[in-house]
């Protein structure tokens, strides 16, 4: 009979407004790679967190190696060979990998000095080990999304972790550092780690996970054996119905130019130009996606169009209007919605309720403001409360819920429900189901198709390439800063589109493609 690492036995865990864990069962044995799947809101996060301390359960008891255990801090998990790495990661920016990686830790030579030559070099040691491939004397501020995780997985091994809690490790990867990061979990398992992976995507799960324990709204659904499972089955089993993975849509019936991107030049923050004299189109009634592979000038685009950064030559029009040097206020109401990439620094205000973030691009009209400019806080909580409703966002405490204590799901669902309310000409999304559960992608990519049938002109950037393939009438590639081509929907397939990403041209590409 197979031991186990973990159990944790009857948990339930609440919060004002919410039962988050409900005496939920989680056995994981040794030297496995058990996914846990749910919902966003489905208690994951929170069942996760009490094992590695940073929360107590209100009731139920936990088994390390069948030894029952009180777990009251992180520290106290360290001690005990767990080790977690979270969705959103805890660097220190202006500080070295290596110090990070220390901190708390400090290891220090006989004169009371800080040993950071030591520490190096046992740093260096495990990313060659686990194939990490990190510089230890870098700066996390110098270094991609991808290599900061892999930081935070360093900094679990350098504590000598055993057991290593993975959240939604994913969510902020690139297509290449996904697959990447599987390699990694294949090879920490083939060193004797047992790993707990929390992911909303089924083809990972699929990819590296033995078993899978399914949650849905804070209660045990079951536990399966992955490679007995199908994809569907386990879909269904956390959202409890059949899900539909490819999105029914009709043809676009595009309409006038609402969107025009005339030869746009932007610099990034380092003040190097990422985007190279653009120019696309988008009509009203379309979606036009950009794929590209992440750094090639996508984030720097989006910012010149709302407003987040100047261009730096070139010109942008919503509806004939030149909005090329106006306010980001200004062009909201010029007709522009913004979805963004990062929820958390352009999409909410964490530490404000559902109801003003919902308010918060139209909070100086009525009736949100009375005639003398005060806020009308109670016209603000009965908006939020049809958002809430209308958009299925699950806040246990209502429209003063603060957005902070929300899952990462519904946080996006909130900033969806905003912009669509707010009815844009021109809607500029951005990795919209990034992070997402299944039944949630399901929804959010519904409500893009739904906005293009309304006549809204949509600019899709995801780096999820079946997502651009699934919803995007054309499909623009951007290649260092440069478009590549632009194709409609079924001109070309997921490997011709991939080849023009890593910088193939378009002719090479098509030639290939008739012969």
């Amino acid at each position: 009979m197979e031991s186990n690492a973990i159990e944790m036995l009857g948990i339930t865990k609440k919060f004002p407004g919410v039962l988050a864990n409900d005496h939920i069962d989680l056995r994981v044995r040794d030297n496995e790679v058990h996914a846990l799947l749910g919902e966003n809101g489905a208690g994951k996060s929170t069942l996760m967190s009490i094992l590695f301390g940073s929360y107590d359960p209100d009731e139920g008891i936990i088994k390390i190696r069948g030894k029952e255990v009180k777990i009251k801090d992180p520290n106290a998990a360290t001690a005990l060979g767990i080790g977690m790495v979270h969705q959103h990661f805890k660097l220190v920016h202006n500080y070295t990998v290596t110090e990070n990686i220390v901190l708390g830790i400090e290891s220090r030579n006989k004169f009371g000095f800080l040993d950071l030559k030591k520490a190096e070099k046992r740093v260096a040691e495990l990313s060659d080990r686990y194939g990490l491939k990190v510089n230890p004397r870098d700066r996390i501020e110098d270094i991609t999304v991808g290599m900061q995780q892999r930081v935070e997985i360093l900094k679990t091994l350098y504590r000598n972790a055993d057991i290593l809690i993975f959240d939604e490790p994913s969510a902020v990867l690139t297509p290449q550092e996904i697959d990447e990061l599987m390699d990694i979990i294949r090879r920490l398992k083939a060193e004797g780690k047992t790993i707990i992976l929390i992911t909303h995507k089924l083809r990972e799960i699929k990819a590296v996970a033995e078993r899978c324990t399914v949650l849905r709204r804070g209660k045990y659904v079951g536990t399966v054996d992955v490679a007995t499972v199908s994809e569907p089955e386990m879909a269904e089993m956390m959202v409890g119905r059949a899900i539909k993975f490819e999105i029914d849509k009709g043809p676009a019936s595009p309409g006038k130019t609402l969107l025009s991107i005339k030869d746009l030049s932007v610099m990034n923050s380092r003040g190097i130009e990422s985007v190279h004299g653009l120019s696309l189109d988008v009509r009203a009634g379309e979606i036009v996606g950009v794929a590209g592979v992440d750094g090639n000038g996508q984030t720097e685009l989006i910012y010149a169009i709302t407003g987040l950064a100047p261009a730096g030559t070139g010109s942008i029009f919503v509806d004939g209007v030149d909005v090329t040097n106006m306010t980001v206020k200004q062009r909201i109401e010029a007709g522009i919605g913004h979805i963004p990439e990062d929820r958390h620094r352009h999409g909410l205000v964490l530490d404000f309720s559902i109801a003003e973030n919902c308010a918060l691009k139209n909070y100086d009209k009525v009736p949100y403001s009375t005639r003398g400019g005060f806020l009308n806080s109670p016209a603000m909580a009965n908006h939020a409360a049809e958002l809430i409703t209308q958009y299925d966002i699950r806040a246990g405490e209502g429209p003063s819920m603060r957005a902070r204590n929300m899952s990462g799901g519904n946080q996006q669902k909130v900033i969806i429900a905003r912009e669509i309310d707010l009815s844009p000409k021109v809607l500029i999304v951005a990795q919209p189901t990034r992070g997402l559960d299944v039944g949630a992608i399901e929804y959010i990519r519904k409500r893009i198709v739904a906005e293009r049938d309304k006549g809204r002109a949509i600019l899709l950037v995801s780096f999820e390439l079946d997502e651009i393939m699934n919803l995007c009438d054309r499909i623009a590639i951007i290649s260092k800063g440069v478009i590549a081509g632009v194709f409609a929907d079924g001109e070309v397939d997921e490997h011709q589109i991939g080849r023009m990403m890593a910088g193939s041209k378009k002719e090479e590409v098509m030639q290939g493609a008739d012969r």
